[in-house]
This record gives structure tokens, C-alpha cells and sequence, in this order.
């Protein structure tokens, strides 16, 4: 495929879009969390490049899939790791590749098991639509229209690579 998916570009494009909305004061103080794995990998370089103060969170959001019982346990289950209150809190949920919106409505249910948060923006790496859930990202390193049977995996974390191949199901 000829498509762009340098990741380093990527992030400098997200990260410019984050700086942007912090400097029109869209949002104060935020918190960011990354879902794993691949959002995280993404929020660590967000995070550190944005210098922001409170460490950052991590959220597995296996236990809160909505086709939990059709796909089974994530042999990888992590725990989320979330440092600081999220009530009253602005938060920036990063994530790798937005498709379905489900991955994103399992992260929003489980941030409210700890908290009401003032809001949160959705960044993502790629948005390669498909939605099946109105979630819409503010942040977005590329939007990518893929063939049906072709998906976009990110790889990592040391290097980053985002990878387009057949979908296995």
C-alpha cells in the first residue's frame, strides 16, 4: 500500500492538534490514559513530549468488552492503573486504531467506575472508520480507508510500526 503510515509523523500531527487545544484553553490540566496496548504505547510519547505533570494512567478494558463472551479472555489481561481522581478532570484517552467505536465505549465505562470526569478527548493514531457506535475522535494522527478483509495493527513499542494485513477471524 502507498499510504503514508510513517508513526513518528503521526504523533508530531496528534501532538500539534493536543498542543493546539491546550493553548485555546479547551482544556485545563488534563489527565491522559491510554488504553492498552497500543494506545499506550501512543499516550507515552504524547505524554512525555506534552510534559504534563500527573503520571500517566492506564486502563485494559478486557473485562469490559461488550463481546467478551464471543472473542473470549484476553490472554494478556493487565490491570488498569489509574493514579489520580478522574472526578471533575479533563481527560485525554488515547488509543491506537479507532474501528467499531467498542474498544473506546468499554474504556468511557470503566473510567465511570472511577469517577465522573469533567470530559474526555478521544485521540487515536488512525481513524479507519467502520463505526458501529457514534464515538467520533477530536484527535487524529490519519484517517485510513481500508478494503474490506485488510486491517491496521499497531506493532511495538520499540519501533512503533503500524502494519496493514488480512484480517484473521
Amino acid at each position: 500500500m502507498s499510504e503514508n503510515l510513517d508513526v513518528s509523523g503521526l504523533l508530531e500531527q496528534m501532538l500539534a492538534q493536543i498542543q493546539d487545544r491546550l493553548r485555546q484553553g479547551q482544556m485545563d490540566a488534563p489527565l491522559m490514559i491510554g488504553i492498552h496496548t497500543g494506545g499506550v504505547w501512543i499516550a507515552e510519547h504524547l505524554h512525555k513530549q506534552l510534559d504534563l505533570q500527573e503520571e500517566l494512567g492506564t486502563l485494559d478494558i478486557s473485562f469490559y468488552r461488550d463481546d467478551f463472551t464471543r472473542i473470549g479472555m484476553n490472554p494478556q489481561v493487565r490491570p488498569s492503573k489509574l493514579p489520580f481522581s478522574v472526578d471533575d478532570r479533563h481527560i485525554i484517552l488515547v488509543d491506537d486504531v479507532l474501528h467499531t467505536g467498542r474498544t473506546v465505549r468499554a474504556a468511557m465505562n470503566e473510567l465511570f467506575d472511577y469517577g465522573r470526569p469533567a470530559s474526555i478527548m478521544l485521540a487515536v493514531l488512525i481513524d479507519r472508520g467502520g463505526r458501529e457506535l457514534p464515538i467520533q475522535a477530536e484527535i487524529v494522527g490519519k484517517v485510513l480507508q481500508l478494503p474490506a478483509g485488510e486491517e491496521v495493527k499497531l506493532t511495538g513499542p520499540k519501533p512503533l510500526k503500524l502494519v496493514i494485513q488480512k484480517k484473521t477471524q
